[in-house]
């Protein structure tokens, strides 16, 4: 693999799609979560802070429940995702854990960013979790959010999260390598895009649909790599299937899809009237 530009990134903002931490969207796979809590914690053994935004918990709720069916309504959605929350949380303090690591669980609803006093509340917490060196893991609360309020996918929660503390990097991963200029299932020839400006509305055109483990795309990773350039950060966009694919990052390696920001913004009040003023509409309800 060739060599990017590196620099020094210390926080990291990691969301992790449900295609990677589900067993074909019956479960959570259990092995393969700790997989990921592993590399994670070989980062934070290098002094780097770790937010992780995790999807699974409606999927690990309907298997709990027996069910084989992903329901449609809110209200059976919510309540499987009530059931699942338990196992996706407990999944990961015990992964973290065998690695010496606290784990923090954080549910947060659209109304944590649109309020002021809630956006810093939320964002003194998200600090102080960090400088104590444990991990929060975040989920949207699909048990009280509503269809209205929502955020519409994980990678918006993951970017909205990453403005709010001042993270590096933002790194999505999906099971595709990366976002391409055509789409490869129809086209062999397609080449991935390993480097572009998070604001090239080209992008937009090139991106597809979401895949059927998970609510995002790469329409909703496109977006939420632009809503996090706003506060000057980097969008890395890579297969989860790649070996170590978190340390390849780390060091530089050109992994996937990178998207570069504008000039950083560090005003806090605007960077936070941009995020409550945002329109963020829900594709179909729940993670």
């Amino acid at each position: 693999m060739a060599s990017i530009e590196k620099q020094a990134e210390k926080r990291w903002v990691i969301k992790i799609d449900s295609s990677l931490v589900t067993d074909g969207g019956k479960g959570l796979d259990y092995k393969v979560l700790a997989c990921w809590a592993n590399e994670m914690a070989s980062l934070h053994r290098l002094d780097m802070e770790i937010i992780v935004v995790s999807s699974g918990a409606v999927a690990e709720g309907m298997s709990r429940l027996g069910w084989s069916t992903r329901p449609h309504d809110i209200p059976t959605l919510q309540a499987a995702a009530a059931v699942g929350q338990m196992g996706l949380m407990e999944a990961y303090e015990a992964s973290f854990r065998r690695s010496g690591i606290c784990a923090a669980q954080v549910l947060l609803t659209r109304e944590d960013f649109a309020t002021r006093q809630r956006y810093l509340n939320t964002q003194a917490t998200l600090n102080k979790l960090v400088k104590m060196r444990a991990i929060p893991v975040i989920n949207e609360n699909d048990t009280v959010s509503t269809e209205e309020i929502c955020f519409g996918n994980n990678d918006m929660l993951a970017a909205l999260i990453g403005n709010m503390v001042g993270a590096d990097r933002l790194v999505i991963l999906t099971d595709q390598p990366g976002l391409f200029v055509s789409d490869p299932r129809v086209d062999s020839r397609a080449a991935l895009i390993s480097l572009a400006s998070a604001d090239d509305d080209s992008l937009l055109d090139v991106a597809g649909g979401a895949g059927k483990s998970g609510k995002g795309g790469m329409l909703s990773k496109i977006k939420s790599a632009r809503m996090f350039a706003l506060s000057g950060g980097t969008t890395t966009i890579a297969s989860g299937h790649i070996n170590g694919v978190l340390e390849k990052i780390r060091s530089g390696l050109a992994v996937g899809t990178e998207l570069r920001p504008r000039p950083k913004v560090d005003q806090d009040v605007e960077r936070w009237i941009v995020e409550s003023k945002s329109t963020l509409i829900c594709e179909s309800p729940m993670h």
